[in-house]
């Protein structure tokens, strides 16, 4: 089964629709120039209202350590998502500090994109068209791909079931595609996540 993120949320009512969707993980946006960036102390409330059956994603961009094992390790987020320039030497030190998941996006325009996502040490690769950009990219580009990914970039209700249908990849990630004038909307978040089980079944 195609596990599901929904990624960027930052209200109570978003999670309190994730908790009747019950996806795999969410999201929480750290990163300083996001439209959909939370605090510590937010993204703290929000977790303390998440089912604690869904995991807690914290998306980093090119953060201090300490801060982002300092997240990791008070319980805020139970995986990290290096959404940045982050290299192998920042994984293999932000092991020493947290045993936590680490999922490492990739911008995908090129094969040789996806054999450097392919090589990465992280415990997950996210493939993506353009970080929080909401673009496709060329799927066709992953035909060879042998490693399980989260495919990310420009997935909505509508192409969802084509994407989990036709690539089968190990989760989806969506955030622009299930939100209304900025903000997550309920009915496209239960639309996406009918979408992908619909594609499952193809």
């Amino acid at each position: 089964m195609t596990k599901i993120k929904l990624c960027g949320l930052s209200r109570i009512q978003d999670i309190e629709t994730a908790n009747t969707l019950k996806p795999d993980y969410i999201g929480f946006v750290f990163a300083a120039k996001s439209k959909r960036r939370v605090t510590q102390l937010q993204a703290a409330e929000l977790k303390s209202k998440l089912n604690p059956e869904t995991k807690a994603v914290g998306v980093f961009l090119d953060d201090d350590l300490d801060m982002v094992a300092g997240m990791m390790n008070l319980g805020i987020v139970d995986v990290v998502q290096l959404h940045g320039s982050e290299d192998e030497e920042y994984i293999k030190k932000l092991r020493v500090i947290t045993d936590k998941p680490i999922i490492k996006a990739f911008v995908i325009n090129t094969a040789e994109d996806v054999k450097r996502a392919e090589q990465s040490t992280a415990d997950y690769i996210l493939l993506d068209g353009g970080k929080g950009s909401g673009k496709v990219f060329d799927w066709s580009l992953l035909k060879e791909i042998k490693r399980p990914y989260f495919l990310a970039g420009g997935l909505n209700t509508e192409n969802a079931a084509q994407a989990v249908a036709s690539l089968k990849p190990f989760a989806v990630d969506v955030s622009t595609g299930i939100e209304t004038d900025g903000f997550k909307d309920a009915e496209k978040m239960t639309a996406f996540v009918a979408a992908v089980r619909k594609g499952e079944s193809k």
